[in-house]
């Protein structure tokens, strides 16, 4: 029997590095030797390609492989690069195209197409330096806009990463200019009190056209007032699933997930991360490469209905070698 030849991109220059390796390492392990033969594809924080502990060129790492699973988590593994490079090459892959990819990767733009296609958000604004403005002024247009506290965080990250609660006006513009120092832009957002929710999506799975995972209850660690980076990476995250949410917020939730999924004009699957109010649902961002690393809310939503991170895995590599796709 021929074995399909399937690289796992992980690693990258974000600060998900270490949660990428895990990822990675969850797919090479699950998907069985008798089927696949798994190459290990390594990119290092400088941004330099290994395939067989070598450094080598994008197209050189990728030669001689079927299918990619691109297990790389923020910055170029979700902002549209790795999938512009294997768009570029030719070799079939799982995940959004760039042009999504990017899209969903800046909160910023990605809140633009939330709002206008009525998904509820958070109220929010987004600052760079060429705004001209002092981080005062920011700080006092934000105020103008909506209430303390603040959750002020970078546009284009991951995993909770350079996320500042500022509790009033007060720590507001010393959190922005540490923010926009650190990112070079800043998402002033406000803080929505409620639970943190988590929903995966998937393209043709289970015989339906995009199937939604039971939503999981992400639980922080006892005295977190939001999800920190630090839980992602110590594993520190419980996930509840199924979940005590009744069936309405349920129901809400899973469409919030499938309506974000088609807006962004996302490929293959997603996750979803919301804050469960008794408003109802408030999306905090899609992310394009879902973890499967130790902790991460994903492989607990697969298992809630049977399934697996080696059925998800090869179900993703049939998706990839399923249709050619776009830039």
């Amino acid at each position: 029997m021929t074995r399909t030849i399937v690289g796992v991109l992980r690693g990258g220059t974000s600060n998900e590095y270490d949660l990428s390796l895990k990822t990675g390492a969850a797919i090479m392990a699950a998907l069985p030797e008798d089927k696949y033969e798994t190459r290990d594809i390594l990119i290092d924080k400088r941004g330099v390609w290994h395939s067989r502990g070598m450094p080598s060129e994008p197209a050189r790492a990728l030669a001689q492989t079927d299918v990619i699973l691109n297990a790389v988590h923020g910055g170029i593994g979700e902002d549209g690069a790795i999938a512009r490079i294997l768009a570029r090459v030719g070799i079939p892959y799982a995940g959004s195209t760039p042009h999504a990819s990017a899209l969903a990767f800046n909160k910023s733009r990605a809140r633009e197409a939330f709002l206008q296609n009525g998904i509820r958000i958070p109220q929010g604004v987004s600052f760079t330096p060429g705004d001209h403005l002092d981080t005062a002024q920011m700080a006092r247009m934000a105020f103008n806009q909506f209430a303390p506290p603040y959750m002020v965080k970078p546009p284009n990250d991951g995993a909770s990463h350079g996320i500042i609660l500022a509790p009033s006006i007060i720590e507001l513009p010393d959190a922005i200019g540490d923010v926009l120092d650190a990112y070079g832009a800043v998402l002033v957002e406000e803080f929505i009190r409620g639970h943190d929710v988590s929903v995966g999506v998937i393209e043709d799975f289970r015989n339906e056209e995009l199937y939604a995972l039971p939503p999981a209850h992400m639980i922080a660690p006892q005295g977190s007032r939001f999800i920190h980076s630090s839980s992602h990476r110590d594993e520190r995250l419980m996930h509840k699933v199924p979940s005590d949410f009744t069936h309405d917020e349920k129901k809400a939730l899973v469409d919030a997930a499938r309506k974000a999924h088609h807006v962004l004009g996302l490929s293959h699957f997603s996750r979803a991360d919301f804050i469960l109010t008794p408003r109802g649902p408030y999306l905090l961002e899609v992310n394009v490469i879902p973890g499967l690393y130790p902790g991460a809310s994903f492989p607990p939503m697969l298992e809630s209905v049977g399934s697996s991170v080696r059925e998800f895995a090869e179900h993703a590599i049939a998706l990839a070698k399923g249709g050619a796709r776009g830039l």
